[in-house]
């Protein structure tokens, strides 16, 4: 028998993870892309054990991905999203699942795009897709009825 996952962060570590990620959403605001991605992987680093079973690597590794996707690195904002489902709350969260599937669209894998891309509109319905490329929401109607 496995020990059971922690529950929580100890409170001074939890702080600094927290504010390794507001110094990294600062940089990414500003546009100082790799600056922030340095943040959130000092974040990450941060985590004690196998970081995906803390509900923090969630979070961290979405502002890693968002980071690599707005640098167009698909291959790498792939992984931190495909990282992030698999972390506590990642499945069934819709925006995991609606980058996972722009991603899966960018790389041709159009089955996972569309599987993934429902998962986000079932989660979070027709309004998350308003503030991306409508391309993905035109590719989801020819595979399921909105």
């Amino acid at each position: 028998m496995s020990d059971p996952l922690p529950s929580a962060l100890p409170e001074a570590l939890h702080e600094r993870i927290v504010t390794a990620c507001q110094d990294g959403d600062a940089l990414a605001a500003a546009g100082q892309l790799e600056a922030a991605k340095g943040c959130y992987l000092a974040a990450l680093e941060l985590l004690p054990g196998e970081h995906r079973q803390w509900e923090a690597a969630t979070w961290i590794y979405v502002a890693l991905g968002d980071a690599h996707l707005k640098l167009r690195d698909h291959d790498k904002a792939f992984k931190c999203f495909h990282n992030a489902v698999q972390c506590p709350h990642g499945v069934g969260n819709p925006y995991i699942h609606l980058r996972l599937g722009q991603l899966c669209f960018e790389r041709g894998d159009l089955v996972r795009a569309a599987d993934e891309l429902t998962r986000a509109y079932m989660g979070g319905g027709v309004d998350i897709f308003m503030e991306d490329d409508p391309k993905y929401l035109a590719f989801l109607e020819t595979r399921i009825i909105l």
